[in-house]
């Protein structure tokens, strides 16, 4: 697999989603905001779909707990989470325009368009060039000048670069995600990064936090934030989710809805927005034993895998792996991490993404979230290049760990054992009588200190008493930081028989998140080709069971007659729980009908005629291979509702009714 985009005309695409409303900018007739975007019919049926056979595919089918949380989120429980502190990106100024720029975005443009560069020269010179990625950058950059858009780094110029430098550019971009804001600085200051429309110098990385801020009441007293994620409703509500899943574990809880990111540079569409639709999944498992009693029917799938150790030797070669493989030599961390990585494998071949064009990347450690122990993304290739579109972590226990910290509320589960679990233990008593007065304020806090010690740290302290007849005791970041004494009539530390007949933890979570937007525009991506022969014939072919509209229902002219039977098709149609268009615009030919409809990816057309005028039959059409049959109402309405659910396919419908060939021009 090459390192090419997918090439598609993205001109000709983005004029067809425009004109049939599948999304356009946000207060478009104000102006319009970066980073907004409204869906119209097509776009709300098609997100809506690709949401539906998530549900089902996750939700349902995996029996998860469905919640639907609050988007404002106080303050205090995302300073909490981390968010507040790290949830940030770097932010790069254009010294004299002041424009903004996400840095690592604007190393990687820059960079690519030199390389694309470098190809173009190399080309022109008649050097062989040996990497099929560079080729096809070539290739596409020689072409670009009928794309009047401006490329993220810059027009690209011919110029040919050392090898070293190519190769050197080349390691940068495998491990770009890795770089922090001081080694982004340094390849701006090393490679003379610049804004590329204006020429000029951009200044040190900083950060910027990516959440919108606001306040709850009219006080403006009580802080609070646009959620960045769903997942945080989700973890404060994991006690309740426990008791109505009758304390068993594993469970999943799972979400849909809105999320709000204030992107510094937001650009290309649905791939970088500020408000968007998730759809996420908290999966709660022991952290002793993270198997997944679904495995076996993942584990012989083989992924495209992009390891963190190839990416750091500056390689973006993807290896073909089973995920039974991956799990056993430690690639992938977890069964259950490899099972979901499967089931997004599996939910993303569904609704139509090309697996030739699907890659899981694991995260390297400096970009690894804050809160995650390992973290893979399935990767979309668009015309942009690799989008993360899902990505799937294990959160450790971090999340109920922090929350449960904080509000001093449990968030652990507690589970009979099989037989009582018996060992010896160092146990510190504390003698309250002596302990308290002596110590006064600063007794609960040592205590508490002494009771959290780590075995070796308490023995230190036994030993020192044993020896000396006290210990000192230190005690930092409380109310009472400070050293203190204990001596043997304070406290008792000695071994003791424990016997647990019960054992409580706090669950880990793995965690697959969902852009449904990302999702969305890469599937349209891939479902868009043009007719042989014909480049003004369009067809976006989307499965029908993701098609915005199913069915489409026209006449085949404007006589009076066709009236009754189209509404009456229609109506039979949408009684079966199948979604269809009506197209009677009579004074465009039926073959200009099919034409702009298939640019819309409605799979199905019924056609009503004269003959159903006599008989009661209609042709039943199929957007990908433009072929027809015939057959009554009753049968065409059977066969379109059977088509959509998938209880048969076209080419099963095909060898029990013959091709009707019809005089009508496609």
């Amino acid at each position: 697999m090459t390192e090419s985009k997918f090439n598609i005309d993205r001109q000709a695409l983005e004029s067809l989603l425009t004109e049939n409303f599948f999304f356009a900018p946000s207060f478009s007739i104000y102006g319009g905001v970066a980073g907004l975007y409204d869906y119209g019919p097509t776009g709300t049926a098609l997100q809506q779909n690709l949401i539906n056979m998530w549900r089902q595919h996750f939700i349902i089918e995996e029996d998860m707990l469905e919640v639907d949380c609050s988007i404002m989120t106080l303050s205090e429980v995302l300073k909490t989470s981390g968010h507040v502190d790290k949830f940030a990106d770097w932010m790069c100024k254009d010294t004299k325009t002041g424009e903004i720029f996400r840095a690592d975005h604007l190393v990687e443009g820059v960079l690519e368009a030199r390389l694309e560069g470098d190809a173009i020269a190399r080309k022109m010179a008649g050097v062989v060039i040996s990497d099929a990625g560079a080729a096809d950058a070539a290739d596409k950059a020689s072409s670009a000048k009928k794309d009047k858009k401006k490329k993220k780094g810059g027009a690209v110029v011919a110029t040919k670069l050392e090898d070293a430098v190519v190769d050197e550019y080349k390691n940068i971009l495998a491990q770009i995600d890795n770089y922090d804001g001081k080694g982004l600085g340094e390849l701006i200051t090393r490679f003379d990064i610049r804004n590329p429309a204006t020429g000029n110098e951009v200044t040190q990385p900083v950060e910027f936090n990516l959440m919108f801020e606001s306040n709850i009441g009219p006080t403006g007293q009580l802080k609070g934030y646009l959620r960045p994620e769903t997942a945080q409703g989700q973890f404060l509500n994991f006690s309740r989710l426990l008791e109505f899943n009758n304390g068993k574990m594993p469970f999943a809880s799972a979400m849909v809805g809105r999320s709000f990111r204030n992107e510094i540079s937001p650009r290309q569409g649905l791939l970088r927005v500020r408000e968007f639709t998730m759809a996420e999944i908290e999966h709660y498992v022991d952290p002793l034993n993270k198997d997944h009693p679904r495995f076996e029917e993942v584990a012989d799938i083989k992924l495209s895998l992009l390891p963190g150790s190839v990416q750091l030797e500056g390689s973006t070669e993807v290896v073909q792996m089973t995920i039974r493989d991956a799990v056993a030599q430690g690639v992938i961390d977890n069964k259950t991490l490899g099972y979901f990585m499967g089931r997004i494998h599996l939910y993303l071949m569904a609704i139509g993404i090309k697996h030739e064009l699907l890659r899981f990347r694991q995260h390297l450690q400096n970009e690894m979230a804050h809160y995650a122990c390992d973290c893979w993304d399935a990767e979309i290739k668009s015309s942009y290049g690799w989008i993360e579109c899902v990505g799937c972590a294990d959160r450790s226990a971090y999340d109920l760990t922090v929350h449960s910290n904080r509000t001093n509320k449990k968030m652990c589960v507690s589970e009979n054992l099989p037989e009582p679990l018996v060992y010896e233990k160092l146990v510190c008593e504390v003698n309250s009588k002596v302990f308290g007065p002596r110590l006064r304020r600063a007794a609960k806090p040592v205590q508490e200190h002494l009771e959290g010690m780590a075995p070796a740290d308490l023995a230190a302290v036994k030993e020192a008493m044993d020896a000396a007849g006290k210990a000192t005791v230190v005690l930092k970041g409380t109310a009472a930081d400070g050293e203190y004494e204990v001596t043997p009539d304070m406290v008792t530390i000695e071994n003791r028989t424990i016997v647990e007949k019960s054992r409580e933890y706090t669950p880990n979570v793995i965690e697959p998140s969902f852009g449904i937007g990302r999702i969305l525009y890469s599937l349209i991506e891939h479902s868009y080709s043009v007719r042989a022969g014909d480049e003004q014939r369009a067809v976006l072919s989307f499965k029908p069971a993701v098609a915005p509209f199913k069915c489409l229902i026209l006449p085949l002219s404007g006589n009076a007659s066709f009236r009754q039977p189209v509404q009456d098709v229609a109506r039979r149609l949408r009684t079966s729980g199948v979604p269809a268009r009506i197209d009677n615009a009579s004074s465009a030919s039926i073959g200009r009908r099919y034409a702009r409809n298939d640019e819309i990816g409605i799979p199905f057309a019924v056609t009503v005629d004269f003959d159903t005028v006599k008989d009661g039959s209609v042709t039943l059409r199929e957007r990908d291979s433009t072929k027809q049959i015939r057959a009554s109402v009753d049968e065409v309405v059977r066969l379109v509702k059977d088509l959509v659910s998938g209880s048969t396919t076209w080419e099963e419908t095909m060898k029990k009714y013959p091709v009707f060939e019809t005089a009508a021009s496609e």
